[in-house]
């Protein structure tokens, strides 16, 4: 048998000059840590060319308190994982892309009493 002598090399430290990022997985995340990040998103909603047209020919005026509480719902309902909804508010129902946060279109409340809504899997009332 040989015998090889082997001559250790002095170890250097090993110097990082970038902590590497941590990544985080959303399924590693708990229920209520989704639910918190969800809900307390402060997008706001956009309404479409088509929709601030049918809001103004129709002379629907909607507060800012009641946009605010309008867009909280719709977070609240894509993180239930709707994609489509049904806004109806006391003066109006708006068509809402939960998952783009976008008004689609809008009508006042009169006009919605004959539609019928397709394609719309959830529905938030607000009074």
């Amino acid at each position: 048998m040989n015998n090889i002598n082997l001559h250790r090399i002095p170890s250097q430290p090993i110097i990082h000059s970038q902590t590497p990022k941590r990544i985080e997985d959303p399924q590693k995340q708990s229920f209520s840590e989704l639910l918190i990040k969800a809900t307390t998103s402060t997008a706001s909603l956009k309404v479409s060319k088509h929709a601030s047209e049918r809001l103004e020919e129709r002379n629907i005026t909607i507060s800012e308190t009641e946009w605010e509480r309008v867009s909280t719902k719709v977070n609240e309902a894509k993180a239930k994982g709707v994609k489509e909804s049904l806004v109806l508010l006391d003066q109006a129902a708006l068509i809402v892309s939960a998952k783009n946060a976008t008004v689609i279109t809008a009508m006042d409340r009169s006009e919605a009493k004959d539609q019928l809504f397709t394609n719309i899997d959830g529905t938030i009332v607000l009074s």
